[in-house]
């Protein structure tokens, strides 16, 4: 197991300075675009903040993550897809759960974390 984290580890760190380093740019950016935009939806059809409401609001939960997922699916996947390129040609081999990792930290994590506070930020505004 301490052999597999620490392969994970280093193959994690290995792309910030190897083949392909634009989408660690790219694909983020993207998901945050992606995020404005479902943030200034909510805001004009008056829903509460994305990522807080899927925890606190179980009755809408389900229709919440399906939004979500048609939002940022796309980015989720092309993010899957650039790091098994990545993986073949800097690896020479395919980590599924590598490439949901990075998946999930360039694409999901920053379309979380912008959703919500887009979608606060434009309810203030007159």
């Amino acid at each position: 197991m301490e052999n597999l984290v620490s392969r994970i580890a280093e193959n994690l760190a290995g792309r910030v300075s190897g083949p392909m380093t634009f989408r660690l740019i790219l694909q983020p950016v993207m998901a945050a675009f992606l995020a404005i935009r479902s943030g200034l939806k909510d805001a004009r059809e008056g829903k509460p903040a994305y990522f807080w409401a899927i925890f606190t609001d179980p009755a809408h939960r389900r229709d919440m993550l399906q939004d979500g997922w048609k939002s940022v699916g796309k980015v989720f996947i092309l993010a899957i897809v650039l790091d098994a390129a990545y993986q073949f040609i800097a690896l020479r081999w395919f980590y599924p759960v590598e490439a949901m990792l990075v998946a999930a930290i360039l694409a999901l994590i920053p379309y979380l974390l912008m959703r919500g506070p887009v979608n606060r930020i434009a309810k203030r505004r007159p």
